[in-house]
Formats: C-alpha cells, sequence, structure tokens
C-alpha cells in the first residue's frame, strides 16, 4: 500500500511540474530503475520472465523497497530543486535512483549476494500456499 502511495505522490508531483506524455513517465521510471537496479522495467520484467503481468507484483521485500526508496528520494530531490518541466525532472529522477543504487549496493556488499533477483514472487508465493494446503 505504502508502495502505491509513494509512487502516486511521485506522479503527482511530476504532473504538476510539467511533465505530461506518457512517454516521459515511462522514460523518468526507467531512469529511476537503472540507477537503482542496473536494468530498466522492461530488461527486469524480461529478468522475471514477464509479460504484462505488474513488475512490482513480482518482487520480493528488498526489490520493493529500493524501488520506494528511489521513487521517494526522487519525489524529494524534484521538490528541494524545485525541477519544473521534463529536462529538470529527469535529473531528480536519476539522481534519486542513484541514491537507491548506492543503498543497494551497499546492502549487496554486506549481504554478500546480488539483490536484483530473477525469482518471481507471486509464483513463489502460489507454491508455499499449494505446499500449505497439501
Amino acid at each position: 500500500m505504502r508502495g502505491i502511495a509513494i509512487r502516486d505522490e511521485l506522479t503527482d508531483e511530476w504532473k504538476s511540474r510539467g511533465v505530461r506524455s506518457e512517454r516521459e513517465y515511462a522514460i523518468l521510471t526507467a531512469e529511476i530503475s537503472e540507477a537503482t537496479f542496473g536494468l530498466t522495467p522492461g530488461q527486469y520484467k524480461e529478468l522475471k520472465g514477464l509479460n504484462k503481468e505488474n513488475l512490482r507484483d513480482h518482487m520480493n521485500d528488498l526489490e520493493l523497497i529500493f524501488s520506494m526508496l528511489g521513487e521517494r528520494v526522487t519525489t524529494e530531490i524534484t521538490r528541494s530543486k524545485d525541477a519544473q518541466d521534463f529536462p529538470e525532472c529527469e535529473d531528480a529522477a536519476k539522481e534519486g535512483g542513484e541514491v537507491a543504487g548506492n543503498a543497494r549496493e551497499d546492502a549487496e556488499k554486506r549481504i554478500g549476494k546480488s539483490l536484483v533477483s530473477d525469482g518471481n514472487y507471486l509464483h513463489t508465493s502460489e507454491k508455499k500456499r499449494k505446499r500449505l494446503k497439501e
């Protein structure tokens, strides 16, 4: 629920600052994702074997947390720099994603493995539910 609220707040902020087209929203989202995970949303969906499904629905907790971090920090940077129109919002998106990407990389070093996963959370959950029913 909070992830949806954070995303909605970000897109509302972009809209109020002159971002208009679906293409611009997609580019800004891709900038955050690429800086956070090293993958655009399309590349991430391909990694997870998704077609039309929602990527967030298939992320594990840490993937969601870092996505939320990138989006929330982007909102704050957008506001603090009073970014206007697409180019300035794009710079803020890159910076917000970079903050989340640096945090992810630090976590990976401490945990000792990549947090970018090809695992599919919903499919894993469905398997667990089936085992519990047996």
